[in-house]
């Protein structure tokens, strides 16, 4: 599978809310670094924090573009709400090795109305 249709079953995965479909994406060993948070290190704990978020906020991924070079593949996307972001990952034999993400953090706790970071 080249990294472009792991990204699009990524974001079929994400757009059900489905924490385990999203986990098998990853390798076992795979890193999840959102920038604005530590990484996240495994399968298990990548499915962990997608369970968590998943049931924190409603989230929807609406692809803007799809870019694929080698085994990477980067995806600029956007929500409902007109948050955008974009995310590289890193794809090895069918899996997600490395995922980067960038977004705007305090936008989406706004516009999802969560709590504020106090620091």
């Amino acid at each position: 599978m080249k990294p472009r249709q792991v990204v699009e079953n990524w974001v079929a995965a994400f757009n059900r809310a489905d924490e385990r479909g999203l986990a098998k994406l990853y390798a076992a060993n795979a890193v999840n670094h959102q920038v604005v948070r530590e990484p996240v290190v495994g399968r298990d704990a990548i499915r962990t924090m997608f369970a968590k978020e998943f049931d924190q906020a409603e989230m929807t991924c609406l692809v803007e573009n799809i870019f694929e070079d080698g085994d990477w593949a980067i995806l600029e996307w956007k929500d409902p709400t007109g948050l955008r972001g974009c995310g590289f990952f890193h794809v090895v034999d069918d899996q997600i090795v490395f995922q980067r993400g960038y977004f705007n953090e305090l936008s989406f706790l706004r516009l999802q109305g969560l709590p504020l970071p106090t620091e």
